[in-house]
């Protein structure tokens, strides 16, 4: 491997990151359109449009197409642009678990806030917007935009069910249920706020428990099922024209085939075992 290939590697990396950087700190009415989604989706969890995630995978593709310029010439450059679309989608979506994981932290204290605005005598409606004023966070954000619906005139069972969805947290759907039953049938429901952010926060150490004894084995299995690409990418830089020479006879390309469809279903069942761990 030569000098080289080394810099013309770290060049192609560095391009990428100054590419977004360059984008996101532009102001222009195109530029802000296209990065529109992603800020909307980390900030509220929204979820881009057809022609939203069509900008997204077109600007993806742009920019890993000269990386892989950089890196290894036009096929590189193909390949990459290739996989724009997934690698936006891929952005959307961990924009919008890494929301959803938020407003899911802020259950404990959102139920602490309900049941301090309930023992001072307010309804369901006034403390959903006393909450909103003291919870910090996404679980916060939500809260006030609920409070904002009330305040355009919807009804509490629509704000509630709104809440729920965009919350997509199974604490939160106890918490919407645990209003809904009270409103139905009666109770001591600032009591049944308080044991239940008792609940969430003795869940969430068990979460947080889970995570740190799982964190090395996780990271193991990640780094095995990233070895593969991480080889194939040095091949390449040490001899360019690794990959072509691969894809040029057809044995050889069905088995870069079959390896990543393999590969793939390795990463997904990592992912869904680390999730089961976890949740």
């Amino acid at each position: 491997m030569t000098p080289a290939t080394v810099l013309a590697f770290a060049s192609a990396a560095l391009a990428v990151g100054a590419g977004w950087d360059l984008l996101s700190s532009l102001d222009g009415p195109a530029v802000a359109r296209v990065l529109a989604p992603l800020r909307e989706t980390g900030r509220d969890g929204a979820v881009p449009s057809a022609g939203e995630r069509r900008r997204l995978a077109l600007l993806a593709s742009g920019c890993l197409a000269a990386a892989g310029w950089l890196l290894s010439g036009p096929l590189a450059a193909a390949l990459s642009a290739a996989s724009g679309p997934l690698a936006g989608l891929s952005l959307v979506r961990a924009r919008q678990r890494r929301h959803a994981a938020r407003v899911a932290d802020g259950a404990a204290d959102t139920a602490r806030a309900l049941a301090a605005a309930l023992t001072a005598g307010h309804s369901i409606r006034t403390a959903l917007a006393d909450a909103g004023a003291s919870v910090p966070g996404a679980a916060g954000h939500e809260l006030r935009r609920a409070a904002h619906a009330l305040d355009l005139g919807e009804t509490t069972d629509v704000v509630l069910d709104g809440l729920r969805r965009r919350a997509r947290s199974p604490a939160w759907d106890t918490l919407v249920a645990a209003i809904g039953i009270q409103r139905t049938a009666g109770g001591d429901l600032a009591g049944l706020l308080r044991d239940l952010a008792t609940s969430l926060d003795a869940a969430a150490r068990s979460r947080r428990d889970a995570r740190t004894a799982t964190a090395q084995s996780r990271m193991t299995a990640w780094i095995v099922v990233a070895l593969p690409a991480g080889a194939t990418v040095l091949a390449e830089l040490g001899s360019p024209g690794f990959v072509a020479g691969l894809l040029a006879t057809p044995l050889s390309a069905a088995l870069v085939v079959a390896a990543i469809t393999l590969q793939a279903m390795a990463a997904l069942v990592v992912r869904r075992l680390a999730r089961g761990v976890t949740a």
